[in-house]
């Protein structure tokens, strides 16, 4: 919310000779981010003064318009200067940039041949000036009594510094200059001059005449509580907009585009209502805050066409629609230079309505964001008035009279004690410094007993209760006399503090995969239904969650494995010049695989009892904890050493089988087909016959989809569900020597090497140490491959004959050969 200091003046008493930064410092105390000071003028350094139009000489035989400009700038000669703008005339007063001036970008200005003429000088528009992003011409004064000669930026009041402040969703009352203001005088502890409602109505109502008021209904009470419709005719739509509301708009960041328009606007951020004119020749009927039920489509000021749902809430007459509410308003009512007469619409619509209004519409307004963090309802009818004084003023309207539905405002309060306030912010606060801080913003304060009655402001809805009060008398004193102390460590079973053994496995996982020289990376969790269907996901892994108000609408869904945004990640690095990528993220992914019941509406005022706990905990779905990584190019990279090695499945594999053994389980490796690898080339881990892991190469169709490598590989493990082993238990170190068979078996290639392992081991018996697969071979176009084992044999208290080992090694082929179909090679 961009706020000129000029304005800010006006309901707040400053003291004399405060500083910007003092003013900066107290928007920053009341919990303000302050973004930005601006003041224009601080950018133009020498002489820009105010200057006469005395003579214009068209120059012709030129692609552009162009003028030699006769100007009298208190100077004894007349000025002459180059301009190309059409929008003045003889006997206007403009800004004049002297030769030696400097304006914004370090423009310098000084005499110049150009056109064959000389041009001394140069007659300024907004832009050029920084004022605003106007360009179509220069500025065309409109004060009174204007001296020429005289220093420009007085007159354009460009020396006031725009203060610029982040507002909260929960602190809409401050998107208004009134607003901010209250805050300010709040932290300045200065009086705050508000707006005298009651003269602005009263004042209104006797400059009434006779004449056709716009009748007005709410049919759908949920969407509105009130609504004022003021009627006035005789409007001149073609009015100029006062030159000191036009600076204003600029300097908050609206663009000037007629009277009503402008008026509206000007309303809006001077009170915080959003307000619109509609042309009351164009409203058949009555005009109607209603849904839009039967109502198809609207024509919006924007020029789109916009397919209405049935819950939108419209403004509307008796046979269309007008506008979407609290939104933007609809093309067939616009006013328009041919307007006479305008229905001026106030209205307090429900937040949540305008809400989504702008969701589905993909439309967010300066009024629907006012509108969705909420609008004082007593703004309606007052704000109204302001303007159609301003339209009377400077439109010459006349006002007809008011129609108006209006529900009476709710009164909220609550109670607190000064010793409940100070039990939960931690500081000690008296009575008199409680009533004094919630006095300031509005509130009424009444004592009852210990405790005090506090009336909640209209202006205020997201106060309710001793939280919210208790914030607010921290922001007044300051959050620095709320005392630093550490929070107490809550030590575990064993009298120890630290990670939880889930915390410790991730952040182990994590950094055995950074020491393999891999990069983690956080990728958003959404995907979309066109990666769901590239990836091929099915059964669980596409029961993905929907979210309501997504980020983008592309993108709307939960993920529901890691490998779309990893593969994402590594076509994005490879297409800007990376040559391979190895990429690893740890993150949750989200299944709507069980139903869960919501907790229903439990109070914030008190902690929550256990059972309500356990139900809050039991209303989240379940959301597995994953690591996942992908590799694509080289594995081992080139370079004046020599040649590298592009990446293979089952280096993936590795990697997977490294991770699970960093957990201290053992576990069992199965061929399976599953998306998104290559059928044949996906390895599945198991630990206690539980699938915990995946690896293997990526399915080509997903990889020519993305533009990466045709041998990318990927791995994802659920960190989660792996059990935690129990603490390692040294072996003793056995003396004895160790007996080495190796033995070569042809097995189906359905088979995996796994099952193999697995079936002589079982048929070796305890005196086997260790056992590993040390060759893998297979004739192109054949089926049966070839693989060889190691076998280690070590009995502890003796040393094993080569009898006993050539028996151990014959059972251990054996049990291979009777659960695998092996055949044993000579």
């Amino acid at each position: 919310m961009k706020l000129p200091l000029s304005w800010l003046s006006e309901f707040v008493v400053l003291p004399k000779n405060i500083t910007v930064d003092k003013i900066v410092a107290a928007f920053v105390k009341v919990g303000f981010e302050v973004e930005g000071v601006e003041n224009p003028a601080e950018s133009i350094k020498g002489p820009l003064v105010v200057g006469k139009v005395l003579a214009i000489e068209e120059l012709t035989g030129h692609k552009k318009p162009i003028r030699y400009v006769g100007l009298d700038c208190g100077e004894k000669k007349t000025r002459f200067v180059i301009c190309g703008a059409t929008n003045f005339a003889e006997g206007d007063y403009v800004v004049v940039a002297l030769p030696g001036a400097v304006l914004p970008g370090n423009f310098a200005i000084s005499a110049r041949e150009t056109y064959g003429k000389t041009s001394n000088g140069m007659i300024c528009s907004a832009r050029e000036l920084g004022l605003g992003d106007d360009h179509n011409g220069i500025i065309v004064l409109q004060e009174k009594n204007l001296k020429v000669g005289a220093p420009a930026l007085d007159v354009l009041g460009a020396n006031d510094p725009i203060i610029d402040i982040a507002v909260n969703p929960d602190r809409g009352y401050a998107m208004s200059v009134r607003g901010a203001a209250r805050e300010l005088a709040m932290a300045l502890g200065v009086p705050f001059k508000d707006v005298n409602s009651k003269a602005l109505i009263t004042t209104l109502e006797r400059k009434k005449k006779r004449g056709k008021v716009t009748p007005v209904v709410i049919t759908d009470k949920s969407g509105a509580s009130r609504i004022y419709l003021r009627s006035l005719t005789n409007v001149n739509p073609l009015s100029q907009t006062p030159s000191w509301m036009a600076r204003r708009l600029t300097q908050a960041g609206m663009r000037p585009i007629s009277i009503a328009v402008d008026i509206t606007n000007y309303v809006m951020l001077e009170l915080g209502q959003p307000l619109h004119a509609f042309d009351a020749a164009k409203i058949a009927g009555s005009l109607r805050v209603q849904r839009a039920g039967a109502f198809k489509e609207l024509v919006t000021l924007d020029n789109q066409k916009r397919k209405l749902h049935k819950e939108d809430l419209l403004i509307a007459d008796d046979k269309k629609p007008l506008a979407i509410a609290g939104t933007m308003g609809g093309l067939d009512c616009e006013v328009t230079e041919f307007t006479v007469s305008i229905a001026l619409e106030a209205a307090h619509f429900d937040s949540v309505a305008i809400a989504q209004n702008s969701r589905r519409h993909i439309l967010s307004s300066e009024a629907s964001r006012r509108f969705e963090r909420g609008v004082d309802p007593a703004l309606a009818e007052v704000a109204s008035a302001r303007a159609a004084h301003l339209l009377m003023e400077f439109a010459g309207a006349t006002y007809l009279g008011t129609a108006s539905k209006v529900s009476a405002i709710a009164k909220r309060s609550t109670s607190v004690s000064a010793q409940e306030i100070s039990d939960l912010i931690g500081a000690t606060y008296s009575d008199k410094e409680l009533q004094k801080a919630l006095t300031s913003i509005g509130c009424g304060m009444k004592k009852n007993g210990k405790k005090w009655s506090v009336a909640l402001p209209s202006w205020r809805p997201d106060l309710h209760n001793l939280p919210d009060l208790a914030e607010e008398v921290a922001r007044f004193y300051g959050y620095d006399r709320i005392p630093s102390i550490l929070p107490s460590v809550k030590l575990s079973k064993n009298g120890r503090s630290g990670l939880t053994p889930l915390q410790n496995r991730k952040r182990a996982l994590a950094l055995k995969l950074a020491h393999r020289g891999l990069v983690e990376v956080h990728n958003y969790p959404f995907v979309s239904d066109h990666q769901m269907q590239l990836f091929g996901f099915t059964g669980d892994r596409a029961k993905t969650f929907t979210i309501a108000n997504p980020m983008s609408d592309e993108y709307p869904h939960l993920r529901t494995h890691l490998t779309p945004g990893l593969l994402a990640a590594a076509a994005r690095n490879l297409s800007r010049g990376e040559k391979s990528v190895a990429l690893f993220e740890t993150g949750s992914i989200f299944r709507n695989t069980e139903k869960v019941e919501t907790p229903g509406n439990i109070s914030t005022s008190k902690r929550p009892s256990a059972a309500q706990i356990k139900k809050i905990y039991e209303s989240v779905p379940k959301q597995a904890l994953h690591i996942g990584g992908v590799i694509a190019g080289e594995f081992v990279g080139s370079g004046w050493w020599g040649k590298g090695r592009m990446v293979e499945w089952s280096d993936a594999v590795d990697l997977a089988a490294e991770l699970i053994t960093e957990t201290g389980h053992e576990f069992s490796v199965h061929n399976v087909e599953l998306a998104p690898w290559h059928p044949g080339r996906c390895a599945e881990f198991r630990v206690n016959n539980k699938a915990v892991a995946h690896a293997g190469e990526i399915h080509p169709r997903i990889t020519t989809a993305l533009g990466l490598p045709e041998r990318t590989v990927a791995f994802a493990l659920i960190v989660d569900a792996i059990p935690f082993a129990s603490p390692v238990q040294a072996i003793p170190v056995n003396t004895m020597p160790a007996a080495i068979q190796d033995i070569s078996l042809f097995v189906d290639q359905k088979v995996s090497a796994g099952d193999v392992e697995a079936a002589l081991v079982e048929g070796a018996g305890e005196l086997l140490e260790s056992i590993q697969l040390f060759d893998r071979f297979q004739k192109p176009g054949e089926s049966q491959v070839s693989l060889a084992f190691s076998l280690v044999f070590r009995a502890p208290n003796r040393t094993l004959t080569s009898d006993e080992v050539s028996a151990l090694r014959e059972a251990a082929g054996a049990s291979a050969v009777k659960k695998c179909g092996a055949q044993i090679r000579s």
